[in-house]
């Protein structure tokens, strides 16, 4: 079956990861189209010494916002959305293609993705799949391909075309829950998410950026904004109050212990619900708009 791809991956200071993912691209022959986030580092030249085109923001987009950017100047008849601290295994194109012409109708395909410590990712459920079945989200790992509420926003493939018909990733969020957004109006659509058994894309979590200060507090804040605008647009129950007053006792606490690495976990997620509920922008947080 004659199918083109191109990945697209969004890099902020990634300098220790991108190398490995790039060359499993090359290795695989898909060209790759580099999004930087107003990288410090050395990522964008490491992505033009790979190949990959680039594009360069000027300020952090975001996780979605630029993978969006990314997407509107891939070519190919499907993109790859990849992070940047993931490596493919070979053959994943091949097993994705005899997905593909498996299941034709379905709008999302995702590989088994094993995190560095052996264990396989797979969320039985998401916030925003409530209607589906599995409420309690008991684990099962699937041992084939099988269709999924949720499917990681680490590495995905989609038709480009569908990719941009059903909005991309939602512009008005940062960071976290624009997977969850985005595999909900796929599944609104009445297309399928599938799993792809032999497909097998190694994660290294949490090393696609390099460490910063203050980045638990601006994570958990942007974590809990973006679970209450979720909740908000698809009419479930607002989480913020709760967050908020949970995490703000629990921030109190640490502060008392001076726990900072407490304190901004539990405040950062306290902050993020209350701008949530003052209905503060999160892009505006970022000097985005």
């Amino acid at each position: 079956m004659s199918i083109s791809f191109t990945a697209v991956v969004v890099t902020y200071d990634s300098t220790a990861v991108l190398p490995e993912c790039l060359e499993a691209f090359r290795r695989a022959g898909v060209p790759v189209v580099v999004v930087d986030n107003a990288s410090s580092d050395d990522s964008v030249r490491i992505a033009e010494s790979y190949g990959a085109s680039v594009v360069r923001n000027d300020k952090n987009e975001g996780y979605g916002r630029a993978n969006n950017r990314g997407v509107s100047v891939a070519s190919g008849d499907y993109v790859m959305v990849a992070n940047p601290d993931l490596v493919l295994d070979e053959g994943v194109f091949e097993a994705l293609r005899r997905a593909i012409a498996l299941y034709p109708d379905a709008g999302l395909y995702a590989p088994r993705i094993v995190e560095d410590d052996g264990r396989v990712f797979f969320q039985p459920k998401s916030l925003l799949s409530p209607y589906l079945a599995n409420p309690s989200g008991k684990l099962c790992l699937p041992e084939a391909d099988v269709c999924a509420p949720f499917l990681s926003g680490a590495c995905f493939v989609m038709r480009r075309e569908f990719f941009i018909e059903v909005g991309g990733f939602d512009n008005r969020i940062f960071l976290f829950y624009e997977d969850d957004d985005l595999c909900r109006r796929i599944a609104d659509s009445g297309k399928a998410l599938i799993w792809v058994h032999e497909a097998i894309a190694r994660h290294g979590r949490g090393r696609s950026s390099a460490p910063q200060k203050g980045r638990i507090f601006r994570t958990r804040w942007h974590q809990a904004w973006s679970k209450a605008y979720v909740s908000r647009k698809y009419g479930l129950p607002n989480p913020a109050p709760a967050m908020f007053a949970i995490n703000g006792l629990k921030a109190l606490g640490a502060a008392l212990l001076l726990n900072r690495k407490l304190w901004e976990r539990y405040g950062g997620s306290a902050a993020g619900a209350w701008a949530a509920m003052c209905n503060q922008n999160a892009l505006r947080r970022e000097g985005i708009e």
